[in-house]
């Protein structure tokens, strides 16, 4: 049975049991303060342990900092994580990573991460959720599906390392 559960730093090495692996036909750029669908036959192979190493040293400083690392269990396979970063600016969170395996996508379990970083990151007191997509139509169709807008102003930063990446915001809902 799957589970949602916020995961200790010392299993961001489970990270790697994630198949990230993925093909498309469609890839989005960024045109004239929006984006544009263009047809481009893409595909991304499983993620190398020397690749998957980069995100979880960045990641670990994120958790060191307070952050969060939900993942969803399914038995013993870790199928899919998210990692929220608090304070990316005063009042935005970052969904600094989502990835569901290839054998569990579709079933609703990136809506389960998302609704989890929701929740946390406005208990958190922020009032926008910040991320940065990959350009493809599942990705970014996902986002929109959850809320998401292209940012009117991307974060500096997160642009320098992430170019390509069509970057994200989801207002959050304030509790009266």
């Amino acid at each position: 049975m799957l589970e949602i559960r916020e995961m200790a730093i010392e299993e961001l090495g489970r990270v790697v049991e994630v198949d990230v692996s993925e093909r498309g036909e469609i890839v989005y750029y960024y045109d004239r303060g929006g984006i544009k669908a263009q047809p481009e036959k893409w595909q991304r192979p499983p993620r190398s342990g020397e690749e998957w190493q980069t995100l979880i040293d960045r990641w670990r400083g994120y958790l060191e900092q307070g952050g969060a690392f939900l993942g969803a269990v399914d038995g013993d396979k870790l199928a899919g994580i998210a990692v929220l970063r608090y304070n990316l600016t005063p009042i935005q969170a970052q969904l600094a990573g989502l990835f569901v395996s290839k054998a569990y996508r579709r079933l609703g379990i990136a809506a389960l991460l998302i609704d989890q970083v929701v929740r946390l990151a406005g208990e958190s007191g922020a009032e926008a959720l910040y991320v940065s997509a990959t350009p493809s139509r599942s990705a970014v169709g996902f986002y929109r599906s959850q809320g998401f807008e292209i940012a009117e102003q991307v974060h500096p930063d997160l642009f320098a390392l992430e170019p390509e990446d069509i970057h994200m915001v989801k207002f959050l809902q304030r509790e009266a």
